[in-house]
């Protein structure tokens, strides 16, 4: 294909998301040549576009290298692909008036219409994201899934030296502030001049709707509040969970926890991830009911999960955020020495807080409360609620929502660490990282291995991991003594 039927295909398209009429045409057509580095274009009918988005961008991309007007691997070749994926995306006042058309109808046509799109103009980059390696492993808690998250492109050293010689702006704050719709990106910044946001008005509050560039599970997205302010876990907290799955309803939605060690990776910005996605944890059945004496209407019940999972379920949704306020309050202020539960240091540092999530069920709101401390001991340094070191050589991350709930986000280091294990368990030439030969030592012991067998037992070893993974996190264990210090403190509310 000529580049001249490229850049046409590649206009087209533009004009057909929306942003762009028809009259623009000549217009678009000379900003894409400029920018690709080209002085002429042949003039071609416009007709049926046979590729994809992406595609093209690949060959206008290609053309460009060629011409000089960009490097190929360079933090300027991301700055340089998202500018040319703006002209296939609406400004945000019109993606922000076809989204409300889209949702006067349903609400699911509204996030169909936004997720397609940001998948279209590379905001999602699905072929990154498309390398990841996706597993699930039936434990007794039901199949967990695992994710080796191959999709973030590692920083060169080249990169991380120039980030450390860049001025330190902070423009935008961080990369989920409100000022980044639109931002060209840096050396140490994303590009994002491709990026819109939904906004969104709970409560009186103005807050934004994206979705996740490197998403981890279905429609990931992310709800954030315009205002760059630290995450907190309040009453507040769960009022805007239940109004988001209002208007909402067929996505879930949670909240990191507030605390260093048991929160997620942006505790600067107060944000919940979001999407239309049914993760182990939601499967998991309550496996003992209680009564919350205050809230008859209410069902409340421990949850079978390696954490400590309180499932709370209303038809009235100020119910579910009184009655999970009260719960919050209590765990804030709640010690058991006997178990090692701290709420607070002697200096004061509170130690406890929650992990949230909310999804419809029907006509009822249901709510997971997810109990967390963040205490530290001499013999767990990273936590004693955080994955232990026999584990570490697989998962030593923070444990946050998304693993909470069962998804195991692995490191890309696994990948090939995990290849050296089968080449260990198989007699093959290896070079086994020495933290993994114990694990692999043990699995020898159990299992015979052969070629047919080694990845599928080395994959379901990995889930067994991530369901101790799971129980570390939790502050009850699935043990006599646990569950009766869980009835404890449920007896307290």
């Amino acid at each position: 294909m000529s580049i001249s039927q490229t850049i046409t295909d590649f206009v087209t398209l533009a004009i057909q998301a929306g942003g762009w009429m028809e009259l623009d045409r000549l217009y678009l057509q000379n900003r894409v040549l400029g920018v690709i580095g080209e002085e002429s274009l042949e003039p071609i009918s416009p007709k049926v576009v046979t590729k994809s988005s992406l595609e093209l961008l690949d060959e206008l991309v290609a053309q460009a290298i060629k011409n000089g007007k960009v490097k190929e691997e360079t933090t300027d070749l991301e700055i340089f692909e998202a500018q040319l994926m703006d002209f296939l995306t609406p400004p945000p006042s019109v993606v922000n008036a076809l989204f409300a058309q889209y949702y006067e109808k349903d609400p699911v046509d509204a996030t169909d219409y936004f997720y397609k799109l940001s998948q279209e103009n590379d905001y999602i980059k699905t072929r990154a994201i498309a390398k990841n390696n996706l597993f699930s492993v039936e434990t007794e808690y039901g199949q967990l899934e695992i994710t080796i998250n191959l999709s973030r492109p590692e920083k060169d050293p080249k990169q991380i030296a120039a980030e450390r010689q860049n001025s330190q702006l902070d423009y935008p704050k961080c990369v989920l502030c409100m000022e980044n719709e639109g931002y060209k990106g840096r050396v140490n910044h994303p590009a994002r001049t491709n990026h819109r946001i939904i906004r969104m008005n709970l409560d009186g509050e103005s807050w934004g709707f994206q979705y996740s560039p490197y998403a981890y599970y279905n429609e990931h997205s992310i709800i954030l509040s315009e205002e760059h302010r630290p995450m907190v876990i309040s009453k507040e907290t769960f009022k805007r969970l239940t109004r988001i799955i209002e208007v909402l309803p067929h996505y879930f939605v949670g909240s990191n926890a507030d605390l260093p060690i048991v929160g997620g990776s942006i505790l600067t910005h107060d944000h919940y991830q979001a999407g239309r996605h049914i993760f182990p944890m939601e499967k998991a059945e309550i496996e003992q009911y209680f009564e919350l004496s205050d809230y008859p209407l209410m069902n409340a019940g421990i949850v079978k999960w390696p954490m400590s999972v309180i499932r709370l379920q209303s038809p009235n949704s100020e119910d579910l955020v009184e009655a999970a306020s009260l719960i919050l309050e209590k765990w804030r202020n709640y010690s058991d020495e006997d178990v090692s539960i701290q709420a607070f240091s002697a200096d004061g540092t509170p130690h406890h807080t929650i992990t949230p999530i909310a999804r419809r069920k029907g006509q009822l709101f249901e709510m997971d409360l997810v109990l967390r401390d963040n205490n530290t001991s001499v013999e767990h340094p990273d936590g004693i609620f955080h994955p232990h070191q026999e584990v570490q050589h697989i998962k030593k991350e923070n444990i946050g929502l998304i693993e909470v709930m069962g998804l195991a986000v692995l490191p890309p280091r696994l990948k090939d660490e995990l290849q050296e294990v089968e080449n260990y368990v198989l007699a093959k030439e290896n070079h086994i990282a020495d933290y993994h030969k114990q694990w692999a030592d043990q699995m020898k012991e159990r299992y015979s291995f052969s070629e047919e067998n080694a990845s599928e037992i080395i994959q379901k070893e990995v889930g067994q991991i991530f369901a101790q993974v799971l129980a570390d996190a939790g502050v009850y264990k699935r043990t006599t003594e646990g569950q009766a210090a869980f009835k404890r403190f449920i007896d307290s509310l």
